[in-house]
């Protein structure tokens, strides 16, 4: 059966303007419609091969989501941190870990999950500062000279116990009560 119809249409593949004999013809000629076909193929292998590809990758998590026990190692994979921040949160007490033996500690699963579903603890950059007043505070320079200490075993000592620092133009102020406490 053949037709008289006449119809402009573009193709999908070259975007040019052709006359159509049918109302559903896509494409200008044999050789737009392969073309068109091989690169629907070619998207199709590339979807299927990166569906793969994401399985494969979220494999490992599914495995670690089954697990009852996980190592720091397994943990800092499912929180997606360093193993350097999965023990910190450890030594923190974040998350809850059981120490076997040496190179064995281990994390309940369900701390993971608890881990986010009652964290009630508001996240801050910092704590209240207490504030002090500048007369009631030493510079680290009379520190030093005091207590004869040097600089760096001063800030070690001042940062291990959170003794707050109150930061004036080039000098430091550390209050006297509590390096006190601390030196003698």
């Amino acid at each position: 059966m053949s037709s008289n119809i006449k119809v402009k249409r573009i193709c999908q593949h070259c975007s040019k303007e052709f006359t159509a004999r049918t109302t559903v013809t896509k494409y200008c000629s044999d050789k737009c419609s392969k073309a068109a076909y091989k690169a629907r193929k070619r998207a199709e292998k590339v979807k299927q091969s990166n569906t793969e590809t994401t399985r494969i990758k979220s494999l490992p998590i599914e495995q670690l989501k089954a697990k009852e026990f996980l190592t720091v190692r397994e943990v800092a994979q499912l929180l997606n941190c360093s193993v350097r921040s999965a023990y910190y949160y450890i030594e923190n007490g974040t998350i809850s870990a059981v120490n076997i033996g040496q190179r064995m500690t281990r994390i309940k699963r369900s701390e993971i999950d608890n881990l986010f579903q009652n964290n009630t603890k508001p996240v801050s950059n910092e704590s209240q500062p207490i504030q002090h007043n500048i007369e009631d505070c030493y510079t680290i320079s009379e520190i030093q000279e005091k207590f004869n200490i040097s600089s760096g075993a001063l800030y070690n000592i001042i940062k291990r116990n959170n003794v707050p620092k109150i930061n004036k133009g080039k000098f430091v102020f550390v209050p006297k009560k509590m390096i006190n406490e601390l030196l003698t």
